[in-house]
């Protein structure tokens, strides 16, 4: 997995990008604010990049800067921290957080952008991993060792009727995945599903069972943008603003994959156009559902959210469940006109 540098800043020192820089662009200053991914660079973000490259974020007074991560659970840490004003990462990860830290849990979800979380745990058929999800026992399935489809397996098993120990977890680098599975040192491997096209690549789709989380019946919200409660108590405006450019960001991406990829490829190079246009054809499946196209873009049902706040409630026992409304606050949303799927 690509590697980066990340800039540490104490909690003390506050909001990470408050600091206005002038612009050559535009006569008026511009805010910084740092945002962190929950992996690395890819299709699957594509939104934030063409919004980036467009300059709609320019036009809302900002200057956001994206950095890559190494997991849901890293990317809100860093943003309940004070070093990233705004992040990436999965609902319920963050319901976990948020039960364990209280009130010091600083971070709250702002724009739902994966309306069904694409978790699956994908094996091979050789193996005798097949479409069905009791096919996995016994087997020995590769994780990292801290990741958001790993820690949502019991939730599944228990809609599939198995127990959650039911095969074995073999702990591993996500950069690893693919690898252990074309070897066969594992049977299979979790992923979202939009980032398995690089075991794709390796292996003929024929030879492989994917597993989608979503078809054992279980009904979760996915990876939403994070922001910290400091940034939406002392500078809301900053949060709807940023929110309003990347749901154009979006929009663009649903419409226009092609032309969006070209935008992800001038931050990262080496990636294939083709590739990731592929791969945000499986995102936006996960990102545009029935739910979507009648509630709109970035929106959660309350009483969705509520379901999955008490499976994951029940699921890890959580002493402290959050209250619904702190774990995603809707004030921040773009107008429900711009929310619209236009795609």
């Amino acid at each position: 997995m690509q590697r980066r540098h990340f800039l540490h800043l104490s909690t003390a020192a506050g909001l990470a990008g408050l600091a206005a820089v002038p612009t050559a662009r535009a006569e008026r200053e511009l805010t910084p604010l740092k945002f962190t991914l929950d992996f690395r660079i890819s299709g699957q973000v594509a939104p934030f990049f063409v919004a980036l490259a467009k300059g709609y974020y320019k036009d809302e007074g900002l200057a956001p800067s994206f950095d890559v991560g190494s997991g849901s659970v890293a990317a809100i840490t860093r943003v309940a921290s004070g070093a990233y004003d705004l992040g990436f990462g999965d609902l319920s990860a963050l319901m976990e957080f948020q039960s364990v830290q209280g009130t010091a849990a600083k971070v709250q979800a702002v724009y739902q952008y994966y309306n069904r979380a694409p978790f699956a745990i994908i094996g091979r058929k050789d193996r005798g991993i097949g479409p069905d999800f009791k096919s996995l026992a016994g087997k020995r399935i590769a994780a990292a060792a801290v990741e958001s489809t790993r820690r949502a397996w019991p939730m599944v098993a228990q809609h599939a009727g198995m127990k959650a120990d039911a095969f074995e977890w073999v702990t591993t680098d996500f950069s690893q995945r693919d690898n252990v599975i074309v070897r066969g040192d594992v049977d299979g491997a979790t992923y979202f599903h939009d980032s398995a096209l690089s075991l794709f690549q390796r292996m003929a789709p024929a030879q492989l069972s994917v597993l989608v989380f979503a078809d054992a019946g279980l009904s979760l919200y996915g990876n939403a943008i994070l922001a910290s409660t400091e940034l939406t108590s002392r500078r809301p405006e900053l949060v709807k603003a940023f929110l309003r450019a990347t749901n154009r960001g979006l929009q663009e991406t649903l419409v226009d994959p092609v032309a969006a990829m070209a935008h992800v490829k001038q931050r990262e190079p080496m990636l294939d156009e083709k590739v990731e246009v592929q791969r945000f054809g499986i995102t936006a499946k996960y990102v545009v559902t029935a739910d979507t196209r009648e509630h709109g873009l970035g929106a959660v049902r309350p009483e969705l959210l509520k379901a999955q706040l008490d499976e994951v409630t029940r699921t890890f026992a959580l002493k402290n469940p959050p209250r619904p409304e702190a774990v995603f606050n809707p004030t921040f949303l773009p107008a429900a006109a711009e929310r619209i799927v236009k795609a």
